[in-house]
């Protein structure tokens, strides 16, 4: 009996664990979401300089996670040569400059429900661009599932109230950049048996993106603050806004560590309806029936394309097993072989 109450206990233990994980990810994406549209929105905290807050961003992280893995060494370092950090990382840190400055560019001209709904193009980016680079097999029905997709956001835009062309193609830039990161991501690093955790990412990735995004900064926005006498920096707003993203980072390695990727994302649906709800409700952006019919679409396309994928990773991991068990019986049945002519060798003896 008490065994059976030890066991229960653990079982529940893990399971608010793992809720909790998901709690403080969704709390902290959202907060970082809000935070940054707050700092660029011209008619809120009215920095529209997005090159500016990424670098930010991208300087306090990496400084965090040289921290956590030089002095503290609380996490361990990657071993990676000079021309794989080159030929890997950099394609990568430049594919997540753009990503970010462009996302970040979107909150001057969209609502944050908008850029959510946007955002439920990332599968169709992704899986497109993986049937590019052959890392993903073209099928006809998922292609018509990422078709369902595209058509649940089109309609989404077209009941869209404040719909800004300029702030729609900076979006669908972050999207398409973030969708080529992520599939190079496979291809220059996990092809290679290099897996990086979001510190680890921020400690080798971080530094590359900041001196990336320095040469845009230089012609596009250096010569704005430098005319802006009256600007101040504001280290409480930027020092907090930097750490939220920082704990974003954090919150991905425990969330990943100890649930899955897959929880993740559902976690993601959840962020995101929240996000729709607040922006409506707080920010009072407008949000009409026709968004949200053309995102809930989506959201069951999204919601299809993720199910399909556990399926197929199931279905991996069973013929895994089945294979391992298969090599495991040959093993044993070879040892008794072996055995028995050891004896019959011995007897005859």
């Amino acid at each position: 009996m008490g065994k059976g109450g030890s066991l229960s206990e653990s079982v529940v233990k893990k399971i608010f664990l793992s809720y909790t994980y998901v709690a403080i990810w969704i709390f902290l994406s959202f907060t970082v979401i809000v935070y940054n549209k707050y700092i660029l929105d011209k008619k809120m905290y009215n920095w529209p300089f997005p090159i500016s807050l990424t670098m930010i961003h991208m300087s306090f992280c990496a400084s965090l996670a040289f921290l956590l893995v030089r002095v503290f060494k609380l996490v361990e370092p990657v071993s990676m040569s000079r021309d794989l950090y080159l030929s890997s990382v950099v394609p990568i840190g430049a594919l997540y400059s753009l990503s970010l400055w462009l996302s970040n560019s979107a909150y001057i001209y969209l609502s944050v429900s908008f850029i959510q709904m946007l955002k439920a193009l990332m599968p169709v980016a992704v899986y497109s661009i993986g049937v590019m680079f052959k890392k993903e097999s073209f099928k006809s029905e998922t292609m018509l599932n990422m078709l369902s997709i595209s058509f649940g956001v089109a309609i989404a835009a077209y009941g869209e109230a404040r719909f800004d062309t300029w702030g729609v193609i900076l979006q669908l830039g972050a999207v398409a950049f973030e969708a080529t990161r992520l599939v190079m991501i496979q291809i220059l690093l996990t092809s290679k048996g290099i897996s990086l955790n979001p510190i680890t990412s921020l400690y080798y990735v971080a530094p590359c993106c900041f001196v990336f995004l320095l040469i845009p900064w230089i012609f596009v926005e250096y010569p704005v603050l430098k005319e802006t006498s009256s600007f101040h920096f504001d280290f409480l707003i930027f020092g907090t806004n930097s750490f939220c993203a920082f704990a974003l980072n954090l919150a991905v390695f425990l969330l990943v560590g100890k649930t899955s990727a897959l929880t993740m994302n559902v976690a993601g649906v959840v962020k995101d309806w929240l996000l729709i709800a607040f922006s409506w409700s707080v920010i009072k952006d407008t949000v009409t029936p026709i968004n949200l019919f053309g995102y809930g679409l989506a959201f069951l396309g999204v919601g299809y394309y993720n199910h399909s994928k556990l399926q197929a990773l199931k279905a991996k991991e069973a013929q895994k097993k089945v294979s391992q068990a298969d090599e495991e019986a040959n093993r044993l049945l070879e040892e008794r072989e072996g055995e028995g002519l050891g004896k019959r060798n011995e007897s005859q003896d």
